[in-house]
């Protein structure tokens, strides 16, 4: 979440590390950042016990936690900072902020300018690398062939290009695409590998990125309007629409309805067809492996003070249908409180979605084109700030 998500008391849970057997070979992961330093009442709280969960889903209505190690990662920024390689030897989770000088005795934080590689095929999944990039690195994406990987950096209004051989991740490249204070957020590369956009969720714009091997060109003039702050995006599997999650608000709750920005890809330059209206900071968006679906994922007040006017005790997932260039919304479902990230099963039959505050992911199961909570929860041993599926 942009700035301080943190608004309502913050539940302080014990830490509990699993060191189980990683079994992952071949599986089908789910990989769970857990913030344990920034609670949801604007206090910061001692470093040490972030982690990052990994989630076996190749069952995907019993979804089970295989390892969980010691990793820093935080819920300042959108919730994809973190994702799989293709191979599925790899993980890369970028950390926006690190604690600073203590002020009147209390923690701070400060941007960080790392990206970790983890071993996901090591027995317990370790981390083997840190690479440095620019000033709070936020969403990254990871390319079609696995050999690129892009990271927005937010303090700096630039994109960082990792190269990717085997397990060894480095830097290679830095594109400026806006100024500082625009905060380039998060990127999606298309599935033919040809283009990125990337949001500078500040200034409402979707910047248009165009990628050949490691070099990555941007061109200010096609930068395409958004709705108000977006903050997360997809693109549909055959790279020929762009969906934007515009969250409002400076990206948090304030109990008025938002938007998703539909873009055509296949326009020349692309452009803007259609803007659908959907529930109350819409943060986390998510494509089912088909690209027939996507979801938002809505705070709906649920982090704010139960006095508050728009207070709700949970959030919600918005189900809308692809069809062509058309976006229909076909369900709705309530969630845990403060929703952040999710994925779907590789199947595309079930979606999780993490609760920060609740500490668990809700399970959700989607049948004959119906989304319905299974009413089961996975218990997390933190506060899932982000979630990302793989490899699918």
């Amino acid at each position: 979440m942009p700035g301080l998500r943190c608004i309502v008391s913050c539940l302080v849970a014990s830490l509990v590390l699993f060191g189980l057997a990683s079994g992952n070979a071949g599986a089908q992961l789910m990989i769970v950042g857990n913030d344990e330093k920034q609670g949801y009442d604007a206090n910061i709280h001692p470093a040490g016990r972030d982690t990052l969960s990994i989630v076996d889903i190749s069952n995907p209505a019993a979804p089970k936690i295989t390892a969980t190690i010691p990793l820093m990662n935080s819920i300042q920024g959108p919730p994809t900072n973190l994702a799989i390689h293709q191979s599925g030897d790899i993980a890369l989770v970028a950390n926006s902020v690190v604690p600073g000088p203590e002020k009147d005795g209390k923690p701070t934080l400060v941007s960080d300018d790392k990206v970790f590689v983890i071993d996901l095929k090591a027995n317990p999944p370790k981390q083997i690398g840190t690479v440095e990039v620019g000033k709070k690195p936020s969403g990254l994406a990871i390319g079609p062939k696995g050999d690129i990987a892009l990271v927005c950096n937010r303090d700096d209004g630039t994109m960082s290009v990792l190269s990717i051989h085997g397990k060894e991740v480095k830097a290679v490249g830095s594109v400026p695409v806006g100024a500082g204070a625009d905060q380039v957020s998060a990127v999606a590369i298309a599935p033919d590998g040809k283009r990125a956009l990337a949001l500078k969720s500040a200034v409402n714009k979707v910047a248009v990125l165009a990628i050949d091997g490691e070099k990555v060109a941007y061109d200010k003039s096609a930068d395409l309007p958004a709705g108000i702050f977006p903050y997360n995006l997809v693109i549909t599997p055959d790279s020929k629409l762009a969906i934007v999650a515009d969250t409002g608000n400076g990206g948090s709750s304030d109990g008025h309805a938002d938007t998703v920005t539909v873009i055509d890809l296949e326009a020349n330059p692309p452009q803007v067809v259609d803007h659908i209206m959907v529930g109350d900071s819409p943060e986390g968006l998510v494509m089912s492996p088909k690209g027939d679906l996507v979801v938002t994922i809505e705070a709906r007040g649920s982090n704010r003070p139960k006095e508050t006017w728009y207070y709700h005790p949970g959030g919600a997932v918005t189900v809308l249908k692809i069809d062509g260039k058309k976006l229909t919304k076909v369900g709705e479902v309530t969630v845990g409180a403060l929703p952040e990230g999710g994925a779907f099963s590789a199947d595309g039959s079930h979606l999780y979605i993490g609760n920060f505050i609740d500490q668990d992911m809700s399970v959700l199961k989607l049948e004959s084109g119906k989304m319905t909570d299974t009413g089961q929860r996975l218990k997390l041993p933190g506060h899932p700030a982000s979630v990302r599926g793989g490899p699918q």
